[in-house]
C-alpha cells in the first residue's frame, strides 16, 4: 500500500506551510534561465539505462513503433513528485493500453539504487524507474526539475516538456487542476494532432546533478602534419632556397597577411590573432614550430598531383623568409615598410555578403550527451530566381558546431541534384565556403526554403548557438549552373584493431560536366583519400590525393584550372580508416565501424562541385554511383530526417 492517507495529507501541509513561509524550502530557485520550450520540436536523443525494479535495461529507441513516450524525471525526496506519483501512476494504466510507454528517470547524484527502488515500491509505481548516472540523460533533455515530463511522439520527437498539470506552482495550490497538460499532450500524440500548449514551467525540486564530464578529446594538435612522404615530395619539388639574408617584420607581414590572417584574427577558427606585429612577436616561437614541420599553414594535397587556386601552402622562400625572421629575434625593423593592415568583412571569409540568414531561434546545446542532427526550415522569401556566387555558413558558437550543411529546398517533387535536393554550401572545421569562378553560380529558385542541418557537440557546459549563412549574388551574367555531387559508400564495416582499411565509390558521368572542386569527407578514423579520373578511351589519373587526411581541418581543393570532363568519365574515390590502436583521435579500436551521423562512426564522401551550361539540368538518376545507398539510408542522405519546428525568420539586408 501506499503511505496512510493521514502521513500523506501531513506531508501535504507541510509543503504548503513551508510555501507560505518561504517558497524556496520546497522548491528551489531555478539555475540560468533556459527557454521553457528548450528542444521542443528536436528528436530526443538515444540512450539505454538499467530499470532498478526490472534489472534490465531500457533502450529508448527499442520502442520503435510506439505511438508515444512520457519520460519523467523524479527523485526520492521531492514532495511534490511524492504528490504526483499516484496520478502517474493512473495515467499510465489510462495511455498504456493506447501504446503510449512511460519512463521514470532518477538524475540525482544522490539517490542510491536501493533508495530508488524502495520508493518506487513504495508508491507502487509501475512502470520502469531507470537511474541516470552522471545525469547524461537529464543533461541532453535539458531538464531541470523533478517531476519534469517530457512526452515524445513515435518519431522520438519532443512534442511537450514541463509540467503534469497547472494544480501546484510556486506559493500556491489549487483544490484540483484546471489544465491537465500532460493528458491533453498525450491526447494529442494519440489522434497525430496539434498539441495546443507545448511548454510550461515546473514546480518542484532541482535535480541533484554531478559535474558534467568535459567533452573527450584527443591528445593530438587540432591540425595534422603532412606525411614524411609529402614533406620530402614538397622538398624534392622546391629544391634548395639560398640564404634570404637579414628578414624584418615587413617581409614576413606579407605572408603571415596572406597565409595566416584568414584564420587568425577575432571570432575565427584560429586560437590567437596575428593581425599585427606584436601578435607576431609574442607568438613567435609557435610560429616556427608549426612552420617548420609544416603543419602550418594547413594543406594536406600531395603536390604531386593537381593544382590547386586556394592553396594556401608556403612556398620554399616563404617559409625560409618566416624561420630565419624567427630565428633572427622576430625584428620589427623600419615601421614605414611594414604594409598596411589587411581588411577583413567583420567574421566573414567570402567578403561582405549580401544577404544573411539566421536559424529561427538560439538553440541551447547541452552539457552532456549524444545530439541528433538539428534542422532548421527558413523562407528565403525570393520573390524571383537567385544566383548565388558564394555561400558560407558561419557557426555561432564554435566550441559546439561540429558541422554545418545548407541545402535548398524548391518544393517540386522531383529534387534537383545534391543531398537534400540542392547543396549549396557548409561549414566544417577548416576551409568551407563556396566561391565559384566568374560566370558560374548556384541557383537558388523563387520561393525556396533553406534548410540548415547542424551537428552540435556537447562540451561539458551548456552553450547557446545562433547559426548564420552569408550568401554573396552573382555581378555578372551567369553562363554556367554549379552543382555538388556526392560519390558515396554507406556499405561498409571497418574491423577493429585494422590499420589501413580500404573503402571505394564510384560515378560515371552521364554528360559533360566541368570539374571545379574537390572536398573529402570522412570522421576521426580516416587515413587518407584519393580521386582518380578516367576518361572514356584514356588512362587513369590521379586528381588529387590527401594522404594524411585531417578531421580537424578539412578542406575543399579548387582546381586552379576548372577542367572539362566528358559523358562517360568515371571518377573513382577510395579511402582507408585506420581503427587501430596507434590512430591518437580514435574514440575504442576494439569496436567495429560503420555508416553513422556522429564522430564516433563513419563517412566515406567524395564531394565533386561540377559545373554546366545553364539550362541544362542534372538529374540524380542518370548518375550511375556502385554502390548505391539502400533506400532508407538513402532518405538520411537526401537530408530527410526529423526537421525542427520552422517559425518564420527574415534575411538580415
Amino acid at each position: 500500500m501506499l503511505r496512510s492517507d493521514r502521513v500523506l495529507a501531513g506531508a501535504f501541509l507541510a509543503i504548503f506551510a513551508a510555501l507560505a513561509a518561504s517558497p524556496a524550502v520546497a522548491f528551489d530557485e531555478a539555475p540560468a534561465t533556459l527557454a521553457v520550450d528548450r528542444l521542443v520540436g528536436q528528436r530526443m536523443a538515444d540512450f539505454t539505462l538499467p530499470d532498478l525494479l526490472s534489472q534490465r535495461d531500457y533502450r529508448l529507441y527499442g520502442f520503435a513503433g510506439k505511438p508515444g513516450a512520457v519520460l519523467v524525471f523524479l527523485g526520492t525526496e521531492c514532495p511534490v513528485g511524492d504528490l504526483y506519483l499516484p496520478r502517474l501512476v493512473e495515467l499510465n494504466k489510462e495511455y498504456g493500453p493506447k501504446g503510449i510507454v512511460f519512463l521514470g528517470i532518477n538524475s540525482n547524484a544522490g539517490d542510491s539504487a536501493e533508495s530508488i527502488a524502495a520508493h518506487a515500491r513504495e508508491f507502487h509505481v509501475d512502470f520502469p524507474i531507470l537511474k541516470d548516472r552522471d545525469n547524461v540523460v537529464a543533461d541532453s533533455a535539458l531538464a531541470e526539475r523533478t517531476p519534469e515530463v517530457l512526452v515524445l511522439d513515435g518519431m522520438a520527437r519532443i512534442r511537450y516538456r514541463g509540467a503534469i498539470d497547472d494544480q501546484y506552482v510556486v506559493g500556491s495550490r489549487k483544490p484540483a487542476p484546471e489544465r491537465n497538460y500532460l493528458r491533453e499532450a498525450l491526447d494529442a500524440v494519440v489522434a497525430k494532432g496539434p498539441i495546443e500548449v507545448a511548454a510550461t514551467e515546473v514546480a518542484g525540486c532541482l535535480i541533484q546533478k554531478a559535474e558534467p564530464k568535459a567533452a573527450q578529446k584527443a591528445n593530438v594538435s587540432r591540425v595534422r602534419a603532412p606525411s614524411a612522404e609529402i614533406r620530402s615530395a614538397r622538398e624534392a619539388i622546391e629544391g634548395k632556397v639560398e640564404e634570404v639574408g637579414q628578414v624584418t617584420y615587413a617581409s614576413a607581414a606579407v605572408i603571415i597577411q596572406e597565409k595566416c590572417q584568414s584564420c587568425h584574427r577575432p571570432k575565427q577558427v584560429a586560437p590567437f590573432s596575428l593581425l599585427g606585429y606584436d601578435d607576431a612577436r609574442k607568438h613567435s616561437a609557435m610560429i616556427r614550430e608549426v612552420v617548420d614541420v609544416r603543419r602550418m599553414p594547413p594543406w594536406h594535397a600531395d603536390p604531386r598531383h593537381g593544382s590547386f587556386s586556394n592553396d594556401r601552402s608556403l612556398s620554399a622562400k616563404e617559409r625560409a623568409t618566416l624561420l630565419a625572421w624567427i630565428d633572427q629575434g622576430a625584428p620589427l625593423g623600419d615601421p614605414k615598410d611594414v604594409p598596411a593592415p589587411k581588411t577583413f568583412p567583420e567574421g566573414w571569409s567570402i567578403g561582405e555578403p549580401d544577404v544573411v540568414f539566421e536559424i529561427p531561434e538560439t538553440y541551447t546545446v547541452p552539457a552532456q550527451g549524444v545530439l541528433e542532427y538539428v534542422r532548421f526550415r527558413v523562407p528565403t522569401n525570393f520573390t524571383e530566381d537567385v544566383w548565388i556566387r558564394g555561400g558560407e555558413a558561419m557557426p555561432g558558437d564554435r566550441s559546439v558546431v561540429h558541422h554545418i550543411l545548407m541545402y535548398v529546398d524548391d518544393h517540386k517533387k522531383e529534387r534537383r541534384l545534391g543531398l537534400g535536393g540542392s547543396h549549396l554550401c557548409g561549414y566544417a572545421p577548416g576551409d568551407m565556403p563556396s566561391v565559384f569562378p566568374p560566370g558560374t553560380a548556384k541557383k537558388i529558385p523563387a520561393g525556396s526554403d533553406l534548410i540548415f542541418e547542424l551537428h552540435y557537440t556537447p562540451n561539458g557546459r551548456v552553450r547557446q548557438d545562433r547559426s548564420k549563412l552569408g550568401l554573396s549574388f552573382a555581378k555578372e551574367p551567369v553562363v554556367r549552373e554549379a552543382f555538388t555531387l556526392p560519390i558515396v559508400n554507406p556499405r561498409f564495416v571497418i574491423p577493429p584493431g585494422e590499420p589501413a582499411v580500404p573503402v571505394s565509390s564510384s560515378m560515371t558521368l552521364p554528360k559533360e560536366v566541368r570539374l571545379l572542386s574537390f572536398m573529402p569527407h570522412m570522421h576521426v578514423r580516416g587515413k587518407d583519400f584519393s580521386y582518380t579520373i578516367t576518361k572514356p578511351g584514356g588512362e587513369p589519373e590521379v586528381a588529387l590525393s590527401v594522404p594524411a587526411y585531417d578531421f580537424g581541418w578539412q578542406s575543399y581543393y579548387t582546381l586552379k584550372e576548372p577542367t572539362i570532363l566528358p559523358k562517360g568519365t568515371k571518377i573513382d574515390c577510395l579511402a582507408h580508416f585506420d581503427n587501430s590502436a596507434d590512430n591518437p583521435s580514435n574514440p575504442d579500436p576494439t569496436k567495429a565501424v560503420r555508416w553513422g551521423d556522429q564522430t564516433f562512426e563513419e563517412m566515406m564522401i567524395g564531394y565533386i562541385d561540377v559545373d554546366v551550361p545553364v539550362g541544362d539540368s542534372l538529374d540524380r538518376r542518370t548518375f550511375r554511383e556502385e554502390p548505391r545507398p539502400g533506400g532508407g539510408l538513402l532518405q538520411a542522405l537526401l537530408g530527410r530526417g526529423p526537421r525542427a519546428k520552422t517559425p518564420e525568420a527574415k534575411p538580415t539586408p
